[in-house]
């Protein structure tokens, strides 16, 4: 066993050991057989299981090969590969993490050892290595699950983007996928006259559909709440009641009714206008791009602005009276009122919930797919499948189901991911924990 000087001499010694082997300085040096037994296995575990550890990581480069005279399972599944590349590119991560806290646990135990000037019983040390590691082992299964879970798909559908893989001719296990690096990126920005179009037209109409579907909603809330709390009438409890029902009714059952209602042919809305003789001809609400978007705008404004009112009146009735009443004083109308002090103090309040809001409807699938279906149909829907009426996360749905095109659906999703990513690193930032440092 080797004997260590207490002036810092041997720091350079010590480091150099723990990077030769994971645990080694442990072992060697620090008299900690806990902690070096520990890291010492995780590397000989690590090595063990190297040759497949290589040939999986091979495997997700090549992606297989094509070998159309064996059996169908018996040939390589390009997409099982990228699945267990990524997997071990996750466990390789976490062998690479171990071994720089084995490097920095045991700089920092020869700089505790030279302070003073003697090393730890080993009762000492296991009560210390447990103490320590019951919090890492404790959330170990959660982080493993987060990791499974969560991160390895989010990865694999990144690079599924800069692949081929779609319908007909590389869908495993006929055929395999290979690596296009950023061609299918290419085709969607204007490689491709027909997918760049469709492409283009889907997603202004996603950034015009998530502005105009928030702000309606939040101003027309707003609006409402400030009515509710203007009017001295004992029945506007009911009033709240009965507002807050389209929000509180599954979006699902209330896109279909209304799907019904405002059918072009026998839809009730239609046949009570011309009832009533205020229209002669049939108004086709679901049947022009032009009217189904702004239909899709109103009908979401119906469903969703009542959320915003209950937020606004608990905003406001945290605004102290006293700035009424002196603005009353001062002979300020019921409009300035609203607009000097009510508006900026809710907003002031609300700001956060309007990003995510808007970052919501970007992915409001169900506001547009359950009334319109993507509908009604434009030149290039033949090719593309993208409706009038389709924002990007329809469009993913119907490229992964009907035409099988999972490369550009993975495009689209990368893309997404990129435009609301700083809306919640926004929102997250704004969060008292981050604030205070709570995290």
């Amino acid at each position: 066993m080797k004997t260590l000087p207490t002036d810092g001499s041997a720091e350079k010694k010590v480091h150099v050991t723990a990077c030769c082997f994971m645990g080694l300085s442990h072992l060697v040096y620090l008299h900690d057989y806990i902690k070096g037994i520990f890291f010492s296995l995780c590397e000989v575990l690590f090595i063990a299981f190297s040759p497949a550890i290589l040939r999986k990581l091979i495997d997700m480069v090549t992606l297989g090969t094509p070998h159309p005279e064996l059996p169908i399972k018996q040939r390589d599944n390009s997409i099982f590969m990228l699945i267990d590349g990524i997997l071990v590119l996750s466990i390789i991560a976490l062998c690479v993490i171990a071994y720089i806290l084995s490097v920095k646990s045991a700089d920092k135990e020869y700089k505790d050892y030279c302070r003073k000037r003697v090393f730890d019983k080993q009762k000492d040390q296991l009560n210390t290595a447990l103490g320590k590691s019951f919090p890492i082992f404790g959330l170990a299964p959660a982080f493993i699950m987060v990791i499974v879970f969560v991160l390895v798909p989010l990865v694999f559908s990144v690079c599924v983007a800069f692949t081929n893989y779609s319908d007909p001719n590389h869908i495993p296990l006929n055929n395999t996928v290979d690596w296009v690096g950023f061609q299918n990126f290419k085709e969607l920005m204007g490689g491709n006259a027909t997918w760049s179009k469709g492409f283009g037209r889907v997603a202004i109409w996603t950034l015009v559909w998530a502005v105009l579907s928030t702000f309606t909603c939040y101003f027309g809330g707003l609006i409402v709440a400030v009515q509710l709390k203007e009017i001295n009438v004992k029945i506007a409890p009911f009033f709240r009641f009965i507002f807050i029902l389209p929000y509180a009714v599954p979006s699902v059952i209330s896109m279909l009714v209304w799907k019904n209602l405002l059918n072009g042919t026998f839809g009730i809305v239609n046949r009570t206008l011309m009832t009533l003789g205020f229209v002669h001809n049939p108004i086709p609400w679901l049947g022009t791009p032009f009217m189904a978007q702004m239909t899709c705008v109103l009908v979401n404004l119906w469903a969703g602005f009542g959320y915003f009112m209950l937020l606004s009146m608990g905003t406001m009735t945290a605004i102290p009276q006293d700035m009424y009443e002196a603005a009353t004083i001062d002979g300020a109308s019921k409009f300035q009122i609203l607009k000097k002090i009510t508006l900026p103090l809710v907003l002031y309040q609300t700001i956060p919930l309007i990003i995510m809001s808007f970052a919501h409807n970007v992915n409001n699938f169900g506001a547009i797919y359950f009334l319109t279906g993507g509908a009604p149909t434009v030149a290039d829907s033949t090719t593309t499948m993208a409706g009038g009426t389709d924002i990007l996360v329809t469009w993913i749905y119907k490229l992964t189901i009907t035409l099988m095109k999972y490369n550009y659906a993975s495009v689209i999703a990368v893309m997404i991911f990129m435009v609301l990513a700083p809306f919640a690193i926004f929102q997250f930032r704004q969060t008292k924990a981050y604030k205070e440092g709570e995290i």
